[in-house]
């Protein structure tokens, strides 16, 4: 099982609110995505918006110890890359795997991302 760190009880409280809030307010890519996970047999039981260590991720499957994220467009600024990455190499250190797509890769080429998935998760 992935060992989880958990954030100071304040912090873990303000996560929790805005995971709930966001899990309400998805963009039109995590919807997408979100709907075909579940719709699709993807193999796995995936969770969206939830908390782990100091972090909210976008989806897990916590028995594949598998992380997707869908990046908006201001992944592209350098400060938020820079935060991608450190929060990336905490999560890898936990022993999640992080797979990454973009809302365009979301929108426009679902069966694609569904298809890393897949392949992913088969490994």
């Amino acid at each position: 099982m992935w060992n989880y760190q958990t954030a100071s009880p304040d912090r873990y409280e303000l996560l929790k609110a805005f995971a709930k809030e966001n899990r309400n307010n998805m963009t039109p890519s995590e919807v997408k995505l979100w709907n075909n996970l579940w719709a699709k047999n993807i193999g796995c039981r995936f969770l969206r918006q939830h908390i782990i260590g100091d972090y909210i991720v976008d989806f897990v499957c916590v028995e594949e110890g598998l992380i997707i994220e869908v990046d908006g467009g201001y992944h592209s600024e350098l400060n938020q890359m820079n935060n991608d990455e450190q929060r990336t190499s905490v999560l890898a250190r936990m022993g999640f795997d992080i797979i990454r797509f973009s809302n365009e890769e979301v929108l426009f080429d679902i069966d694609i991302v569904l298809k890393t998935i897949k392949e992913h998760l088969a490994k």
